[in-house]
């Protein structure tokens, strides 16, 4: 195969991530069971899962060179998940094993006929905390990566790991499900946030996603940017542009601004496709202006019969802006390629199994 129908290495592919792991039961099922009914399952699988395992073991696919820190314990599950990530490219010798207790779990329910999954998660024992991790083992992970990736689970140890690589000048990308123990303080140190639908308002308290970005711009002085991710809906993504002259720029409210970008979309494009703003003091009354540019990425209009299961869709959207970043690529390159790598992923069931790799032809046009 050629070099040119291949996704390129990065100068710098080494990245480092802390956060979940966990084996995911998966079943699927022709509908969500009713209350005190029996179902068959239609399919069943047995795979590795947890946020920061399934966005590393795509970061990987695509061709980064990821180490991961997470505690396993040391059972049948611990030691499967491991031989997973090892055999995907991911550096476990920074994972603390506990010699006795519980390997994180989920059970999940993929509705066949709503095409939706539900999650029933049992959180590993004993947890990650600080001491379990030597500074030789934290320094060793860290060297030389390019960024630091947190899915802000295990605050005490989260915040000491991010402390270290924010001392080493690592750029940090923070993956915000929803609001959590010690997370302020963590988002107070990153350079990227990547977010649920949901965060943005839950955590500005703002009227719109739009605005929450604003808000959250401005009360994260080192942030560069935030995207919201929102499913099948696409993405919404604010960037800071710190060098923009205030005095010279259009003013226009961001909701408007939001607005008109999404009207651009081109409901005949099946392939995703980005919309950006021009520079802009993007204005959200009662919370403040920030200079910027707006941008709207759409997803890919999967056929119902090729939709198999969206469990781990974001982490494959984070695994690619992980890529991506390493990459150096532009917002209007990004956001299409994280949004294609994610509906790939959809096509299987699992969070892992339908991840591309870096081999896959259409990804390469993304380099053009």
């Amino acid at each position: 195969m050629s070099s040119d129908s291949v996704l390129p290495l990065p100068e710098n592919p080494v990245i480092v991530g802390f956060g979940g792991v966990g084996v995911d039961l998966l079943a699927t099922v022709e509908s969500f069971p009713k209350p005190d009914t029996k179902n068959r399952t239609t399919q069943f699988k047995i795979q590795g899962g947890g946020n920061t395992g399934n966005a590393l073991t795509c970061a990987a696919r695509l061709g980064l060179k990821p180490r991961i820190i997470s505690k396993v314990a040391n059972d049948p599950q611990g030691r499967a998940l491991m031989e997973e990530l090892e055999a995907e490219g991911v550096d476990t010798s920074s994972f603390v094993v506990s010699k006795e207790g519980t390997t994180p779990f989920s059970y999940i329910i993929i509705d066949n006929h709503t095409k939706t999954r539900t999650c029933i998660f049992t959180e590993g024992y004993p947890p990650l905390v600080p001491k379990d991790l030597s500074r030789t083992k934290l320094l060793s992970a860290l060297n030389g990566a390019r960024v630091a990736y947190f899915d802000a689970r295990m605050p005490a140890t989260t915040l000491v790991i991010a402390q270290e690589a924010f001392r080493q000048n690592i750029s940090i990308l923070v993956d915000a499900e929803r609001p959590r123990e010690g997370l302020n303080d963590l988002l107070n140190l990153a350079d990227y946030v990547v977010c649920s639908e949901k965060f943005p308002q839950a955590w500005t308290e703002a009227s719109s996603i739009p605005r929450a970005l604003v808000s959250i711009i401005l009360r994260l002085p080192r942030l560069k940017f935030v995207i919201a991710t929102l499913g099948k809906d696409g993405c919404i993504m604010l960037e800071k542009c710190a060098d923009a002259e205030d005095s010279h720029l259009e003013e226009a409210d961001v909701d408007n601004s939001m607005k008109s970008l999404t009207m651009r979309k081109d409901d005949s494009i099946v392939m995703p496709t980005c919309f950006a703003s021009n520079v802009t003091k993007f204005r959200a009354e009662g919370i403040g202006s920030v200079c910027g540019r707006l941008y709207f990425g759409t997803s890919e209009k999967i056929p119902p019969s090729e939709l198999i299961d969206t469990t781990g869709a974001g982490d494959a959207f984070v695994g690619a802006v992980l890529y991506a970043i390493c990459a150096n690529f532009s917002p209007e390159k990004m956001l299409p390629f994280a949004s294609y790598v994610a509906a790939i992923k959809c096509r299987a069931l699992g969070a892992r199994s339908g991840l591309p790799y870096r081999t896959d032809p259409y990804l390469a046009s993304f380099i053009n």
